[in-house]
């Protein structure tokens, strides 16, 4: 197919027209997007842009949420991360926002990416960007050698971004194989500041895995492309990098959650519940030759997903992705002051909200307009939230359901690409494992290229987890089938 990127587009584009996105921002949108003259005014805030911040993302990543930088003057490691203000240019109720609230999240489908935000503002003026001056909210708080998080802080400030940095290269010296990145060895100071970032974050995820965070390694491919023309699915590579802004992302949402319900402030908060199919977990587990208790209990599985990566690296992604199926989607809901936190079975994490990616995801520049609100002096006069609870619950109900429905297009677009990669590869033989099971059909995964198809014939008896020898029987890259029987 001479032009794949093109016949992938126009599926992307149409997939989000079926489940309800809108791929296009209206005339509105634009006009208030064109009416903006920079970013916001710099006034009035802490200033730290003299911090040796930087951020680190993906190689093409050009719409830039956070930065984060260590302090350790005090005696004590603290972390300070900044989230892109993106509230001080997007109002509520504008016609960006109302776009914003309707799609609740970016959709990176690799042939094309549908911000949640117009390219001017995600990938600009509310971007993070290198050698530029930007609002932000800064989440501050200490790491102690144990792991845990102590004395915290959420203000508003002005920050700039020191070195734009890329997962790949930094994490290949973090581990030892390279040398650091030029962009570090040209800010002074950066490669020491950046070792006790990683230093707290491995601090970090030493402590939330031993309170049983679960060790996962699910496989993500990207369409690869030469020119317009599709050449492979790459698998997306995990590194020391992207596991220091995991750790330290996902400590600076439980900073905000307590210091929401600290400040009387209902919250959406992101859970994931003690899964219902613990029992099928458990049933896993014993076909591997191991026993978990009856009882849901993720210290256990962590200490059993450990030993399975350990004996067998290659086929544990695997077995993570049974697992993942297995736990359940997470979900959103909103927590009010004083509840019992529902959590999140995953990351072993009670205190859990969305709120370092605004430019990318709805919930969490809801977050940051509740944060601002509480930090605002007529916050102390009782003054209302910015948002009621019938309005948090609706948003919550459907920024789940977007999510969903974003999954699902991401997954149809990665499934033509890989159709229009097995074309010429019918009646060929593959080894899979079962990833879904349930009277809607039974799914299999197959490791190359990575990618899903529906078991059409021989699906009797087979639940998820299960190794099964398939041949591919049929391709449809226009509608996404991959259909195999057992061989």
């Amino acid at each position: 197919m001479s032009s794949s990127r093109r016949f992938l587009q126009d599926i992307a584009h149409d997939a989000m027209r079926d489940r309800g996105f809108e791929p296009d921002f209206s005339p509105a949108a634009q006009a208030q997007v064109a009416s903006l003259h920079g970013p916001a005014p710099t006034d009035g805030r802490r200033d730290l842009r003299n911090l040796l911040w930087c951020s680190i993302d993906n190689d093409d990543s050009r719409d830039l949420d956070q930065l984060s930088v260590a302090d350790a003057s005090s005696g004590q490691l603290k972390l300070l991360v900044a989230i892109a203000d993106v509230d001080s240019l997007v109002p509520r109720d504008t016609p960006v926002d109302q776009h914003a609230a309707h799609n609740t999240t970016s959709v990176y489908t690799g042939a094309q990416i549908f911000p949640m935000l117009p390219e001017r503002l995600s990938t600009d003026l509310t971007s993070l960007n290198e050698d530029e001056d930007r609002h932000a909210i800064v989440i501050e708080y200490v790491v102690h050698e144990d792991g845990s998080v102590g004395e915290s802080d959420v203000y508003a400030a002005v920050v700039r971004n020191r070195a734009k940095l890329a997962y790949p290269s930094v994490g290949a010296w973090l581990e030892g194989d390279a040398p650091p990145p030029p962009k570090i060895a040209e800010v002074p100071g950066l490669d020491a500041n950046l070792r006790q970032q990683d230093r707290a974050a491995q601090a970090l995820k030493k402590r939330r895995h031993e309170m049983g965070a679960l060790t996962l390694a699910t496989i993500e491919p990207r369409p690869v492309f030469e020119d317009d023309t599709l050449r492979d699915l790459a698998e997306a590579q995990r590194s020391r990098a992207t596991e220091l802004i995991e750790d330290l992302m996902v400590a600076s949402n439980g900073v905000v959650a307590r210091f929401l319900e600290d400040h009387g402030l209902a919250s959406l908060r992101r859970v994931v519940r003690v899964p219902q199919k613990w029992p099928r977990i458990v049933e896993l587990a014993a076909q591997h030759g191991s026993r978990l208790p009856r009882d849901p209990d993720a210290v256990a599985l962590e200490e059993w997903l450990l030993r399975q990566r350990a004996e067998d690296p290659q086929r544990f992604p695997d077995l993570s992705l049974s697992v993942v199926k297995l736990l359940g989607r997470g979900e959103y809901i909103v927590e009010h002051p004083g509840e019992d936190a529902t959590g999140h079975f995953g990351l072993a994490v009670q205190d859990y909200t969305h709120s370092t990616a605004p430019n990318r995801r709805f919930p969490d520049l809801v977050a940051q307009r509740i944060v601002k609100a509480a930090l605002e002096p007529h916050a102390r006069n009782a003054a209302p939230p910015p948002y009621a609870d019938a309005e948090l619950q609706a948003i919550a109900e459907r920024c789940t359901e977007r999510e969903d429905a974003a999954n699902k297009v991401e997954r149809l677009v990665r499934k033509a690409a890989a159709a229009v990669l097995l074309q010429p590869r019918i009646g060929e033989r593959f080894d899979a494992i079962v990833t879904g099971a349930s009277e809607k059909g039974t799914w299999v995964r197959i490791r190359k290229p990575p990618v899903e198809g529906r078991l059409e014939r021989g699906h009797e008896g087979l639940d998820v987890g299960d190794r099964v020898r398939v041949k591919l029987v049929h391709t449809d890259p226009a509608r996404g089938f991959i259909d195999f029987a057992r061989a």
